[in-house]
């Protein structure tokens, strides 16, 4: 399935979806914001789909942030909306319960670092840069900051946000941005690493075991301890729990029922 701005695609067990203006440096417009949240939507009512990888086409840009070239439309807002479209995707990727896998292709820049932020691993090219430079245009990294917050030393937040200098991809992984930083002829073959690692689980599990990290996330400790144990025991009843049991006494690979 494709449109203007997003290529969407299932291979295998995964939903690609492809942010496809290389052109534009794969920058964000409303077709790109429309396009990402279709494809979540789309994998998240397919059973078959056990997770997502977002990139951007091309080898120069994952997503360079919003697109600029008309003066003021990215930031242009509807004040009768409560709610951003950019926001929103957002949102729904927080409330997802697939994995997603951000495959970094190349220049991962403003509102392109938030798309990073809401995936749950991170492979880059070694070659890729980051950055929020948004204070060389006058505005600020707002909406990228809610998920941000959550990931990366507030130290570092603070200088990538105040200066806008960019950063490479070794600071991007040390600083918890990324799982892996690979040679770039060796991106693709660490995403399908960590997708096998992610296909041949109990789907169910995973399903719950999002959920459930989502909501003890504003929880305290108290809280979050009580949740969980009544979770486990709900996800012990389930049939991939017993599948799971049966096939490690049986000494075989599950062959998860996705229940």
């Amino acid at each position: 399935m494709t449109d203007d701005s997003v290529i969407i695609e299932k291979r295998g067990a995964a939903l690609w979806i492809t942010i496809n203006r290389p052109d534009k440096r794969n920058a964000i417009n409303a077709g790109v914001v429309d396009g990402i949240g279709r494809g979540y939507r789309l994998a998240h009512d397919d059973a078959e789909v056990r997770a997502l990888v977002l990139t951007g086409a091309g080898d120069k840009a994952f997503c360079a942030g919003a697109d600029l070239q008309a003066t003021g439309a990215a930031f242009a807002a509807d004040f009768s909306k409560p709610n951003v479209d950019y926001a929103d995707l957002l949102r729904l990727s927080q409330n997802a319960t697939k994995p997603s896998i951000a495959r970094v292709n190349g220049v991962c820049m403003a509102g392109g670092m938030g798309l990073l932020c809401m995936t749950d691993l991170a492979v880059a090219a070694d070659t890729a840069l980051f950055g929020l430079p948004e204070v060389k245009v006058g505005v600020f990294p707002m909406q990228v900051m809610s998920l941000l917050q959550d990931i990366a030393p507030r130290r570092l937040i603070n200088e990538w946000a105040l200066t806008g200098e960019p950063f490479d991809a070794q600071a991007a992984l040390a600083a918890g941005l990324l799982n892996y930083a690979v040679p770039a002829a060796e991106l693709d073959a660490k995403v399908d690493w960590l997708l096998a690692r992610l296909a041949d689980k109990s789907p169910t599990a995973i399903r719950r075991g999002k959920y459930a990290m989502r909501a003890i996330g504003a929880m305290s400790f108290d809280q979050a301890i009580a949740y969980t144990e009544s979770q486990i025991a709900l996800l012990a009843m389930t049939e991939d729990a017993k599948e799971g049991l049966k096939a490690f006494a049986e000494k075989r690979k599950p062959a998860w029922p996705g229940r």
